[in-house]
């Protein structure tokens, strides 16, 4: 089975400059995610897909779709997008998702051409969860500076969390950390 989950990853990033708008790959100190987001930052919509990968055989899909558009915060030019992310997770003795509802923001510095700042947060109650999942967030943070005319680098932090649908209600952190990675247009 973990044959079969590689080889869709890589088929899915080999062919992601034919679909895609943008490649994402970050790191943590214990993790690896590939992200494809399917439309530019000009599209009324986004949708997106992407794994994660976490030490101890942890394995994290999510798929996007969000409403996005122009808009400022004060006098900073912003994009924004509401809507949802599906996340399933899956371990050797658990596994579990969530529909999460939330949104994200990149704001772009102009005083500082090719800075920006992005932010997301998505969050699913018990009534969106399933599996062994009770509940959900999801947070990410990240200081972008982009390079060149179709690549920027990042920094940033992630937060991925579940309440498992046990009797003790512990609460996991399936992917946690800051990160650092590089995002690709298309």
């Amino acid at each position: 089975m973990n044959v079969f989950r590689v080889s869709v990853l890589v088929l899915s990033l080999a062919s992601a400059p034919v679909l895609a708008s943008d490649l994402d790959l970050s790191l943590t100190n214990d993790s690896v995610k590939g992200q494809v987001n399917f439309f530019g930052n000009n599209s009324d919509l986004q949708l997106g897909a992407g794994y994660t990968y976490h030490e101890g055989s942890r394995h994290i899909g999510n798929i996007d779709f969000h409403a996005q558009g122009r808009t400022a915060l004060g006098n900073l030019p912003t994009t924004a997008g509401i809507g949802m992310r599906g996340i399933v997770w899956d371990q050797d003795r658990a596994d579990g998702g969530a529909v999460g509802l939330g949104g994200f923001a990149t704001v772009n510095i102009p005083k500082a051409p090719g800075l920006s700042f992005t932010g997301g947060l998505h969050y699913a109650p018990s009534i969106l969860s399933f599996g062994d999942s009770d509940d959900m967030t999801s947070l990410e943070l990240r200081a972008s500076y982009r390079v060149i005319r179709n690549a920027e680098v990042f920094a940033g932090y992630r937060y991925l969390n579940t309440e498992l649908d046990f009797p003790s209600n512990p609460d996991v952190n399936l992917d946690e950390g800051v990160m650092a990675g590089m995002k690709i247009f298309f």
